[in-house]
């Protein structure tokens, strides 16, 4: 596997969100629940003195922007895994290449995109350097690492949970690209404040999608001479359809069923049909929804004059059927 460089240049046909992705803790937006000052995170990053750790939290809120940071203000060499391509042979290969360099007195950070889908095999791989501290592993996940990532290796790390991004956050990432000269700093666009914020809020939270919506924007924009203006008529088509967050097997699946059957059970029609209409529109299985809401309809058969604060702990939790 290539070393990564963390101070190449960004080509023009790079995505926006590659282009303008922060350098710097100062230019990192969001989190500051880890990264304000005084909060423990900031303190090891800006001491130096960072251990392996998980990045738990949704897609486009900094993880793998974080991780570069940390290896480019530590000066360590810079490793990126994914499941699909890394083998164990090639995992090995890097390993042994880490501990030479840390024989030498050399750094070496590894970051591991989605650790959730590398089987347990290749996370053993990376677990006696770990224990070592022969490389600086960081991993990031979108699922619960209590249940994804094998105990022994957990157990060696800090686990750092980061929020989706405020909207306020979003508008200022969006307002940097805007002005960076490697975004769209150059172009002379016309963007009111008011179209920034329907694209921060679109987002969802996800520095990402705001990124790629706003370039989406910029290339179907009106285009007058030498200007590209955008407003909210052109916006329309790129905004109408949110992605919403949801998993057909892992956390998220639990917690909007268990969501759906409290609705239910406290007469909340309107949170119910919510619910309800983000597992339909995340992909869920029709079949299964019909299967809880039986379910739910048997447990108050069962029930009927129990009040809720004397229903069994055990049905407010999501069970499979």
């Amino acid at each position: 596997m290539k070393q990564e460089s963390l101070f190449a240049g960004n080509g023009e046909n790079t995505p926006l969100a590659s282009r303008v992705r922060p350098r710097t803790l100062d230019q990192f937006v969001g989190q500051k629940q880890l990264l304000g000052p005084g909060k423990i995170l900031r303190d090891l990053i800006d001491h130096d003195q960072v251990t392996s750790m998980i990045f738990w939290g949704p897609p486009g809120v900094g993880k793998t922007t974080l991780a570069e940071i940390i290896a480019r203000q530590s000066q360590s060499a810079f490793y990126r895994f994914s499941a699909v391509d890394s083998s164990i042979t090639k995992i090995r290969k890097i390993m042994k290449e880490a501990e030479a360099a840390h024989d030498l007195g050399e750094k070496t950070l590894v970051f591991i995109d989605e650790i959730h889908r590398f089987n347990k095999a290749q996370q053993d791989v990376f677990l006696p350097y770990v224990e070592r501290g022969t490389i600086t592993l960081i991993g990031a996940t979108t699922e619960n690492p209590s249940f994804e990532v094998n105990s022994a290796l957990l157990s060696r790390c800090k686990v750092f949970v980061l929020k989706p991004l405020a909207v306020a956050d979003i508008v200022q990432l969006l307002q940097n690209a805007l002005h960076n000269p490697q975004g769209f700093g150059k172009l002379h666009l016309a963007i009111s404040d008011r179209e920034v914020k329907a694209i921060a809020r679109f987002a969802n939270g996800d520095a990402r999608t705001a990124l790629n919506t706003l370039e989406m924007a910029v290339l179907n924009g009106d285009k007058q001479g030498d200007r590209v203006i955008i407003t909210m008529d052109s916006l329309g088509q790129l905004i109408t359809q949110k992605s919403v967050l949801y998993d057909k097997n892992g956390e998220e699946h639990y917690n909007i069923i268990s969501a759906l059957h409290k609705s239910m059970r406290n007469s909340d029609a309107n949170a119910a049909i919510y619910w309800l209409s983000r597992m339909l529109e995340g992909g869920e299985d029709p079949l299964y929804i019909a299967r809880r809401l039986v379910r739910f309809a048997s447990e108050d058969e069962v029930w009927p004059t129990r009040t809720r604060s004397t229903w069994p702990s055990t049905f407010f939790r999501p069970a499979s059927l």
